[in-house]
């Protein structure tokens, strides 16, 4: 179970983890993007961040569509489009909640996947963020059904995620200017699969602290 005071706390979070791998997410993007990655992101969720104290007593389908009207309007590049797809069709599909079963994250992951396929139209193997996020989907939705707990189910998803992440390096960029490479894209770790996991790990961390106060 995960409340909307747990969603705030995650995405204040998210918005520290980002600034403090800003470096790093933009080393991955300068090798085959616009080097953009991680100040486009860093500076989408620290605006994210102001407009959080404006939602606190909101549903989180609310909650999630701030964060992705923010996202959209501050975001550069092709991620904010997509990173503000991927939260609004989550805020779809929980509209009126106060808390998130594992059923109801299930259908989180199961609408930010359609989204980002829709907006970006890529498909697995492409090297993008949907390597990370569609393995993540399938595993939490597949851990849930065989009765795994909200964390168990969560831990699986972020290690399915991790590897998605590094199973990017080999592949051969199919999407965005990293597809203008050709072969050189290869033996690169995709940022947006890097971001993707980075704010599924911090949700799984703030779950976890949750779970065993």
């Amino acid at each position: 179970m995960l409340n909307k005071e747990q969603i705030i706390q995650w995405l204040e979070a998210v918005a520290t983890v980002l600034e403090e791998n800003k470096d790093y997410l933009t080393e991955l993007d300068a090798a085959i993007g616009d080097a953009d990655h991680g100040i486009n992101m860093n500076r989408g969720f620290q605006k994210v961040l102001t407009q959080l104290p404006t939602v606190t007593n909101k549903d989180i389908g609310s909650i999630f569509k701030t964060v992705s009207m923010t996202l959209i309007s501050t975001v550069g590049g092709a991620s904010g489009p997509l990173y503000g797809t991927l939260f609004l069709r989550a805020s779809a599909v929980v509209t009126g909640k106060s808390e998130l079963t594992s059923e109801d994250m299930a259908k989180v992951f199961a609408a930010a996947v359609e989204g980002v396929v829709q907006r970006g139209k890529a498909n697995l193997g492409d090297k993008t963020m949907l390597d990370a996020l569609s393995p993540a989907a399938n595993t939490f939705t597949e851990a849930v059904a065989n009765g795994s707990s909200f964390l168990e189910s969560l831990k699986q998803a972020v290690d399915a995620a991790e590897s998605g992440m590094k199973n990017t390096i080999p592949m051969l960029a199919k999407k965005g200017r990293a597809s203008y490479l050709g072969d050189r894209s290869i033996g690169h770790q995709d940022p947006g699969a890097t971001s993707i996991y980075l704010i599924l790990k911090t949700l799984l961390y703030h779950v976890r602290l949750n779970t065993y106060k």
